[in-house]
């Protein structure tokens, strides 16, 4: 896969889509990303079966909560110190890097840190969207360790967390340490060896990101952003079973950061001049959408909304009073709807009644 600087503004794009309401604004990680690859030069990007398999692979992300992911951004020195100070840590240095979620800023930061370091970037992720806590990756479901993780901030201060195999105590001890350090950290986690992420990983999700911002520009082009859109999930792997689930205009809203998550609901009312509505329910990430009370799509597949007009991806933290939008019902990757990830990301995990049904279901 060759990327150029052009092709980031779709990746981006595709990438908040994908990224469900969170993951961060990509806009301030194309910014970081394009800084870095004019400086640096355009990282190699490679398809997990190029990687050897013992090849040594690192995550790179943000985390904390989308408001104050987009303020804060990252120097690219943090970036720098976390993979520093996790190859010191191991006493081997990387390989590869790779997102840990396709969706948001979290799909560029990886392409700045590969570019500032000099490593090619693995087209694939943990999990084919975004999701708010770190034990919610396949590579948890399937027995990769998540610690030792490194967290840096913005001041150059690091944090080095080992739980063992508990990676829900991980995100726990890390949520508290970005709290502290600012609602905002580098994080690198889940080292892997090329095998596993051959295994375990969601594969072509850089490739879909961008493609998926290209059938929007298409699709504005020709007038019709959101049914193009549609129509290029439909070919995809694994997000082929899609629709559009409410077409409606925000009518009530609630958003709040809650220890180191953006909390909250939106209500959207038709515009077909029923008294149709749908509710959204969302943790950093859309995690439900209920119309008049019933289930119309549910993680860990995809509940995604974009302007009803341009088909542009709305993150949580950008949602209006009044805005007009199009709600999307995605199916997530197969590896996401296992009876074992379903134990990790399903719809309980969220404190949420509702059982999981696979949106083709709905």
């Amino acid at each position: 896969m060759k990327l150029s600087i052009k092709d980031l503004v779709n990746v981006a794009r595709g990438a908040a889509f994908l990224g469900t309401g969170g993951g961060g604004d990509p806009y301030i990680g194309r910014m970081l990303s394009v800084s870095a690859i004019q400086e640096y030069g355009m990282p190699e990007i490679i398809e997990p079966e190029d990687l050897d398999d013992e090849a040594t692979v690192f995550t790179i992300a943000m985390l904390g909560a989308p408001t104050v992911l987009s303020e804060k951004g990252a120097s690219g020195e943090d970036v720098d110190l976390a993979i520093e100070k996790m190859e010191k840590h191991l006493g081997k240095k990387a390989d590869a890097l790779m997102p840990i979620e396709i969706g948001g800023v979290n799909s560029m930061l990886p392409i700045m840190a590969a570019a500032r370091r000099n490593l090619p970037l693995v087209n694939a992720d943990g999990m084919g969207r975004a999701f708010p806590e770190i034990q919610m990756v396949t590579f948890n479901v399937y027995g990769v360790t998540c610690t030792p993780a490194v967290i840096t901030d913005e001041h150059l201060n690091s944090l080095i967390i080992e739980t063992g195999t508990s990676a829900k105590r991980a995100e726990d001890l890390v949520r508290v340490s970005s709290i502290e350090m600012g609602c905002s950290v580098i994080m690198s986690s889940y080292t892997m060896t090329g095998k596993q992420v051959k295994d375990f990983g969601v594969h072509g999700t850089l490739t879909m990101a961008l493609e998926i911002g290209r059938a929007i520009e298409k699709g504005r082009k020709e007038g019709e952003p959101v049914e193009e859109l549609a129509r290029y999930l439909r070919t995809t792997p694994f997000y082929n079973q899609c629709k559009v689930i409410f077409d409606g205009k925000i009518t009530d809203l609630r958003r709040e950061v809650t220890n180191g998550f953006t909390m909250g609901h939106c209500l959207l009312s038709a515009l077909d001049g029923s008294d149709r509505t749908l509710e959204v329910v969302f943790q950093n990430e859309f995690l439900i959408a209920k119309e008049d009370g019933v289930v119309r799509a549910i993680v860990p597949d995809l509940v995604c909304m974009v302007d009803r007009e341009t088909a542009e991806p709305i993150p949580v933290d950008s949602l209006k009073y009044g805005q007009r939008i199009k709600v999307l019902g995605v199916s997530a990757a197969p590896i996401m709807r296992t009876k074992e990830s379903l134990a990790v990301f399903g719809p309980q995990a969220f404190g949420l009644d509702e059982k999981f049904t696979p949106i083709e279901n709905l």
